[in-house]
C-alpha cells in the first residue's frame, strides 16, 4: 500500500487548518504557501473534503476554510479514506463481504486480514490532534509529513 500525494496533502492540508484554527477562516493559498503545495492542487482536494463535511467554507473576502469539528475527532485513517478510498494492501478486501472467487481456498488471505486490520487500527488511532501534540512536545516550528 502506497499512500498518494492526494491523501498526503489532504492531511497536510487538514494539519495546518488545525494549527491555524484561531485565526478563523483560512485562504488557500496561505495554506499552499506554507505546506508548500500548489494551490491547483489543494484546489482539487477540496471537494472530496467538503463532500465528506470534514470542512467549512466562506466566501468572500476574509473567506476560505476551516475544520467543521475540533482536531481530536478526526482520524489520519479517516482522512486518508477520504482521500485515498480505500487502506486495504490487496484488491480482495477492498469489498465487504470478498467478492474474490479463491477466498474460501485462498491461503495468503488471512495474512492479508492480518496486515489490514494493523494499518487501520494504527491509523484510527491517530488523530490530527495526536500529530499537533507530538509536535508540541518536540518543540517544532515546522512539522513535516
Amino acid at each position: 500500500m502506497k499512500i498518494s500525494t492526494k491523501g498526503r496533502y489532504a492531511l497536510r492540508m487538514l494539519l495546518d487548518l488545525a494549527q491555524n484554527q484561531g485565526d478563523g477562516f483560512v485562504a488557500l493559498k496561505d495554506i499552499a504557501v506554507r505546506q508548500n503545495v500548489s494551490k491547483k492542487y489543494l484546489e482539487q482536494i477540496v471537494p472530496m473534503l467538503n463532500k465528506s463535511d470534514i470542512l467549512l467554507a466562506s466566501r468572500g473576502f476574509q473567506g476560505g476554510y476551516r475544520l467543521a469539528k475540533s482536531p481530536d475527532q478526526y482520524t489520519v485513517g479517516a482522512i486518508l479514506r477520504i482521500a485515498e478510498g480505500s487502506l486495504a494492501p490487496v484488491a480482495c478486501l477492498d469489498h465487504s463481504p470478498i467478492l474474490c472467487d479463491r477466498s474460501a481456498d485462498c491461503i495468503t488471505l488471512p495474512v492479508w486480514q492480518g496486515l489490514n486490520r494493523v494499518i487501520n487500527e494504527y491509523l484510527d488511532g491517530i488523530t490530527l490532534q495526536d500529530i499537533l501534540g507530538q509536535q508540541q512536545s518536540r518543540g517544532a516550528d515546522n512539522y513535516s509529513i
